[in-house]
């Protein structure tokens, strides 16, 4: 006999209080995502960020335009100098020596120069002296010549001896080689002049090429001294000082850095994706991890790189290879900072930034189209070295 089929259990009885809370929990996510929508549609879809961004400056290196061995040493690492400050002093005793062989040269150029002249005076009297004995020397042969011919018909009729007419002939004939001589001489006399004003003509002692050139060795020579004082080119603070007391510099190596710290800026490297909506003159707020949140920096963007990192590195990426992977390049943007709040929180080059942009102002363009004057920091041209 087969037993009974068993009875269904009871359905459990809903719990409205569990529906209610449900219910509860999918409105505040709801609610929040609208909110949160709304909030990356009115404020975050405005604003791009990164956080690969450094604090960049003009490393100014010091470095000497002449050898020499080092006598003083005026500024250490951190020190604030100004633009014109004496920062090392080279030994002048060679820059010294070789401007008095210099002006002594120009001396001595002078006085050469000065007999160039002279000699175009005595070269002048030498042409006017050879004319008087050529035109002697004519008039002698015009005199001896009448003498010939008046005696030449004589001596057939006896009036005139022979022996008296071959006299007469002879002076005749020195007197011809007398103004053939006058004329070598002349000529020679001509062209010593024309010698000797080619090195003068079209010129005057004071501009004369050899004067010229001496008194170029004499201001080398004086600005070799002046550069034994190795001056700031600009106000900031120095870093990397790496000279010491009687050290033999030859020109051009380095010696120490100075950098305005008044005048640094960011440079923001954004992804290429990021790049689309930036734009010239857009406000950026920037924060430090040096001073943290609690301080805001306010700038603008000022320009964008022309390529990105990879395509400036030492090593540049080969991507015609055949094991290619796709990396997201950055390319630097340039944000100009405010100099009040540079004023009152320093900023050291090479200090990490966070970098927010607000991209709502889409008017700017995206490529500058004007220069910025780097050498002219203090608004005068100074001797670098």
């Amino acid at each position: 006999m087969s037993s009974p089929a068993p009875t269904p259990a009871a359905a459990p009885a809903p719990n409205p209080a569990r529906k209610k809370a449900l219910a509860a929990v999918a409105s505040v996510v709801a609610v929040a995502g609208l909110a949160y929508g709304a909030y990356w549609a009115l404020v975050l879809n405005h604003y791009e960020t990164t956080d690969n961004a450094y604090v960049q400056g003009n490393v100014v290196q010091v470095t000497p335009q002449i050898g020499g061995t080092v006598l003083a040493i005026q500024a250490e690492d951190t020190d604030h100098v100004k633009a014109g400050q004496v920062l090392v002093r080279l030994d002048p005793a060679d820059a010294k020596v070789a401007l008095e062989q210099a002006e002594a040269q120009l001396a001595q150029t002078v006085r050469e120069v000065r007999t160039l002249y002279a000699n175009n005076r005595v070269s002048q009297a030498q042409v006017a002296l050879r004319s008087a004995d050529l035109a002697r020397a004519k008039a002698e042969l015009t005199r001896i010549q009448e003498d010939v011919d008046r005696r030449q018909p004589l001596v057939a009729t006896g009036a005139v001896g022979r022996e008296e007419f071959q006299h007469v002939s002879a002076q005749l004939t020195a007197a011809r080689a007398t103004v053939a001589a006058a004329e070598s001489a002349l000529q020679a006399a001509r062209e010593q002049q024309a010698a000797s004003q080619s090195l003068t003509e079209g010129t005057t002692p004071e501009q004369h090429p050899s004067v010229l050139r001496a008194a170029a060795r004499v201001r080398e020579a004086a600005l070799a001294v002046q550069r034994t004082d190795l001056v700031a080119p600009v106000e900031g603070y120095v870093a990397r000082r790496n000279v010491q007391l009687g050290q033999r510099v030859q020109a051009g190596a380095p010696m120490m850095s100075v950098i305005a710290l008044d005048q640094v800026w960011v440079e923001a490297n954004f992804k290429e994706s990021q790049l689309a909506r930036l734009r010239l003159e857009q406000p950026v707020e920037l924060t430090a991890d040096v001073y943290g949140k609690k301080v805001v920096y306010h700038g603008v963007v000022e320009g964008l790189g022309a390529g990105t990192g990879a395509a400036f590195a030492l090593l540049p990426a080969q991507n015609a290879t055949g094991n290619w992977i796709k990396v997201v390049q950055r390319v630097p943007v340039r944000v100009r900072l405010d100099p009040k709040e540079l004023a009152e929180h320093p900023l050291r080059v090479g200090l990490s930034m966070e970098a927010r942009v607000d991209v709502a102002r889409e008017d700017g363009k995206v490529l500058s189209d004007a220069s910025h004057a780097v050498g002219a920091l203090n608004g005068a041209e100074r001797d670098t070295r």
